[in-house]
């Protein structure tokens, strides 16, 4: 069950997939997202971890700056505690749309599986064609 951020980030590395995660514990740089991703696309993006109960879904102001000054690759994961499977991916560029929404905006994927392969499909070429 997920009721703290860090259940959700166990969830999501306990989900066998094709992406390399480094988890960002940054505490200089404020607003920095928690997760840098890696896929075998060698595409790199960022992602954002929030839980919420109600429809409402919290940021800092640092945290909507980063997004909308890094609106390309970026990416925010809600999980709602009261139903672990409602779990929502948002392009961090519609940053501004969810804190006015919360969860009434329309997800880019739902579903924990579907958010993780959308985010290892990123990426519009194969490594290999890139080192023949």
């Amino acid at each position: 069950m997920i009721k703290l951020e860090k259940d959700l980030w166990r969830e999501l590395k306990g989900i066998k997939s094709k992406i390399s995660w480094t988890r960002l514990e940054n505490r200089a740089l404020f607003g920095t997202p928690d997760l840098l991703g890696y896929n075998d696309n060698g595409h790199f993006f960022t992602l954002e971890l929030k839980l919420t109960s109600v429809n409402k879904i919290r940021f800092s102001p640092h945290q909507i700056s980063f997004h909308m000054k890094h609106n390309l690759n970026t990416f925010i994961l809600v999980a709602c505690s009261p139903d672990p499977k409602l779990v929502r991916l948002y392009p961090g560029a519609r940053i501004l749309e969810l804190v006015d929404s919360g969860l009434k905006l329309e997800p880019l994927r739902e579903g924990l599986d579907a958010c993780v392969l959308e985010l290892e499909r990123l990426g519009s070429y194969r490594r290999d064609s890139l080192f023949p």
